[in-house]
């Protein structure tokens, strides 16, 4: 899961890098590499209450990466069938957390 997040945050500085609109390329890449980060220090915190408390903290990142997505295809940075494609990544995160939030 935590690789998968920081292949989503290399994706998403690939896709925004040519973006002149820094305000929003920076909010989109900060949250994207947050994903990541969360995990690594829930994880770090070597209590499950703590991870999952964690893992939290990284699904409403990516929520905020997933929403900026559909964002970039209403002001034309990202056309719509490549916006459906970038917009798998996040979903498949947020499924892989599910059932470790269920638990």
């Amino acid at each position: 899961m935590w690789q998968k997040s920081q292949d989503l945050a290399v994706e998403v500085y690939a896709i925004f890098s040519k973006t002149n609109d820094f305000g929003f390329r920076d909010q989109i890449t900060r949250a994207s590499v947050s994903i990541s980060n969360n995990i690594a220090e829930g994880y770090e915190r070597q209590s499950n209450a703590d991870f999952k408390r964690f893992l939290y903290f990284a699904l409403a990142s990516n929520s905020e990466v997933r929403s900026m997505l559909y964002l970039s295809e209403r002001l034309n940075y990202t056309d719509k069938n490549k916006s459906k494609y970038y917009l798998k990544r996040p979903m498949r995160f947020q499924k892989c957390c599910m059932p470790l939030l269920n638990q």
